[in-house]
């Protein structure tokens, strides 16, 4: 029985093992962008469209929960600003207990392998991965390749990199995992091959819907179990119809082509 709330909650933000993300905790790295001032509004379109589960940092919580219609929702706990000293030094905002008082399916952080900031991160994963365990609560390790300590034209989305920041991930004691994408199916192999955690995207900066799209249909064919798709769905024209469409590829297998007509965009 000792896993039974673990496997619960991670129904909660999943379907079929599969799993649509909206994190929106955006606010406290940017500021109140476009697609955040009315969260409210943002959360029960992305919902409605199809996303499994929203993620925000705590304080959030108050404004989130009104307007699930029913998905999940992940605590995020560690953070920086883009007008802060060093965006690479993600600083701890909240404790599991904290997430669970905010009414969290599941808590999430992020470290940057291969910054000068790693090392400290690393230790706040581990202990946050023990900490979540006493409560059965599951941990999203977002691993990312991005620091100076790489090399390379493109180390954020060289698959070796990825795949030793998944690995870590599972390593550290993290349920699931989130890493940007290698830009193609081949090379993301990899990259899933590299953990048995579900491993999922993210977004990155918006580059179009289609586009998008076939980089989630190259994640899904590469063995990933979805996305966690930020800016790209929350700053949609349309964000009710732009999560359609992704969970049209991650949920129902859809092609990008698919995608884009059966949600209308």
């Amino acid at each position: 029985m000792e896993h039974a709330g673990l496997t619960a909650r991670l129904d909660r933000i999943s379907t079929d093992d599969r799993i649509l993300m909206v994190p929106m905790d955006h606010g406290i790295t940017l500021g109140a962008v476009k697609g955040l001032k009315d969260i409210e509004g943002t959360i029960d379109a992305v919902t409605r469209g199809g996303a499994d589960a929203v993620l925000t940092q705590k304080g959030i919580a108050p404004r989130v929960h009104a307007n699930l219609n029913g998905a999940g929702y992940v605590v995020h706990l560690n953070a920086s600003t883009s007008v802060g000293p060093e965006n690479n030094d993600k600083r701890p905002t909240g404790t599991v207990k904290a997430a669970i008082r905010a009414g969290a399916d599941a808590v999430s952080m992020h470290i940057n392998v291969g910054s000068d900031y790693e090392p400290g991160q690393m230790t706040f994963l581990s202990e946050l991965c023990e900490e979540a365990g006493d409560y059965g609560v599951p941990v999203l390790a977002m691993a990312y390749a991005r620091g100076a300590n790489l090399e390379g034209d493109d180390p954020e989305h060289d698959a070796e990199y990825l795949g030793h920041a998944v690995r870590l991930a599972e390593e550290c004691g993290a349920d699931l995992v989130k890493t940007a994408y290698s830009g193609d199916a081949a090379s993301f192999e990899h990259v899933c091959e590299s953990t048995r955690l579900p491993v999922i995207i993210a977004g990155g900066s918006p580059s179009g819907d289609r586009r998008t799209l076939e980089n989630v249909r190259g994640a899904m064919d590469a063995g990933a179990a979805g996305v966690s798709m930020g800016r790209t769905i929350f700053q949609h024209d349309d964000p009710e119809a732009m999560t359609a469409a992704v969970s049209a590829v991650v949920h129902d297998d859809a092609d990008a082509e698919d995608a884009l007509s059966a949600s209308g965009l």
